[in-house]
């Protein structure tokens, strides 16, 4: 029995998760209390319905809070149950989830006449605190679109098979900000940057100019050779340890030309080794499963 549990913010998106995976034949339960989970997992194994094979179910703020202290214990006693449990975690910027509330003039679950929305924002991490803590994916969805969303819940949990670990490559820039929902975060920005050749700067990593230029450098070459001996030396230990999802951030100034070569560069070299990897390049807003050839 696979076992997701989808939990976040207000806001951060756990409705649209939830329903892509519906879409992806799993039973759905929304807001479930967190008493439940137990009895939940057991009847699912017990009875061995073929609908209950595949369980998602989403856990917020509109639980008890008596009852979020309680999922450390929880989770530890579900692990050790027949359950493939994964655990994702959606969250965006307070700013952002501000913005939406706004937008949208729904109430906060936290919010009254005495507690603004902005210190309910605040209060809620703190208070999905135990769930966050265990999570085996983390989302930002700060600068995705719904559709974006949907694809990337898509890519990385519906293209995991069994208990392979899914893995993520995923090109940015700091002056954008560093993505919260990396695991390891590599910064490329001391290699040549062809932002400075204005015949390269329209250019991205993905284009043959910026890459000939870049692997004319020697530090581009002992760079992807260093992560690589990085990756290939902790991976194992990673998925001894049953992770589920791993998000490897490559940075550089804009997200616009080295990180994306080295994004691209290594997706392409593990994805001939490893089951599932993908590669998303944050400034450019395109996403991979498969390699091209």
């Amino acid at each position: 029995m696979k076992l997701i549990i989808v939990s976040g913010r207000s806001g951060s998106g756990k409705s649209t998760a939830l329903h892509v995976l519906e879409d992806l034949g799993f039973y759905c339960i929304d807001n479930l209390p967190i008493g439940l989970l137990m009895p939940l997992s057991a009847e699912a194994i017990c009875t061995h319905e073929r609908r209950l094979e595949k369980i998602a179910v989403s856990i917020d703020a509109r639980n008890l809070a008596s009852g979020i202290g309680k999922f450390a214990q929880i989770y530890d006693n579900l692990r050790h149950l027949a359950v493939e449990l994964d655990v994702i975690y959606l969250d965006a910027l307070n700013q952002t989830l501000l913005k939406r509330f706004h937008a949208t003039r729904r109430k906060h679950p936290l919010s009254d006449n005495s507690v603004s929305l902005q210190e309910a924002i605040a209060a809620e991490k703190d208070l999905l605190e135990p769930i966050a803590s265990r999570a085996d994916l983390v989302i930002d969805t700060s600068a995705l679109t719904m559709y974006q969303l949907r694809d990337l819940i898509k890519e990385r949990v519906a293209g995991r098979k069994g208990q392979d670990m899914a893995m993520l490559f995923q090109s940015f820039g700091f002056k954008h900000g560093v993505p919260i929902d990396a695991d390891f975060v590599f910064d490329v920005r001391c290699l040549p940057n062809p932002f400075w050749d204005p015949a390269l700067r329209g250019f991205t990593g993905l284009d043959q100019p910026v890459i000939d230029f870049l692997e004319k450098q020697p530090d581009t070459l002992k760079m992807m050779q260093d992560i690589t001996t990085f990756l290939e030396q902790w991976l194992p230990r990673f998925s001894d340890s049953n992770r589920s999802y791993l998000t490897v951030g490559i940075g550089c100034t804009g997200g616009q030309h080295r990180s994306v070569y080295i994004a691209h560069s290594l997706w392409k070299y593990f994805s001939q080794k490893l089951a599932n990897v993908q590669i998303r390049h944050k400034e450019l807003g395109v996403a991979q499963s498969e390699p091209s050839h």
